[in-house]
């Protein structure tokens, strides 16, 4: 199964919506639900920084059945130091991003966290790709 979503710059407002709609097929699929809680916060921690720092982004859902892999993809001004960007804390969010809450410096950290896998690749001035996986099993 695959869901896709598209996030907008920005737009904070819609920040959240694949991360909900993802956690409600998991929970429809009978996942454990310490499984579907990581998956949501890495997913939650990525549509943000695609809304805080890109213009426009893509976020697939694949969903297997021992897996979810999740890739997201921005056009943004990229992650020139992935391995700082890495570090809890460190964070380029801009003073209104700042002001809303967001951009404390855990989104990446959070990610690695929660997940089984993460790869990024970023160019800058073109984007960022982030890949996570998950596996599951679901409950019997």
């Amino acid at each position: 199964m695959l869901l896709t979503f598209e996030l907008e710059g920005g737009n904070f407002s819609k920040a959240g919506y694949a991360s909900s709609q993802v956690k409600k097929v998991l929970k429809q699929l009978s996942v454990d639900p310490r499984i579907i809680k990581r998956v949501v916060v890495a997913l939650y921690e990525a549509e943000v920084n695609i809304v805080a720092h890109a213009w426009r982004g893509k976020v697939a859902a694949e969903l297997e059945a021992d897996k979810i892999t999740l890739v997201l993809k921005d056009e943004g001004p990229g992650i020139p130091d992935i391995a700082q960007a890495m570090q809890e804390g460190f964070s380029t969010a801009s003073p209104a991003v700042r002001e809303m809450g967001f951009g404390a410096g855990m989104g990446l950290p959070n990610m690695k966290k929660n997940v089984d896998e993460l790869d990024i690749e970023s160019r800058v001035g073109v984007g960022t790709t982030v890949r996570m996986v998950t596996r599951f099993r679901k409950e019997v």
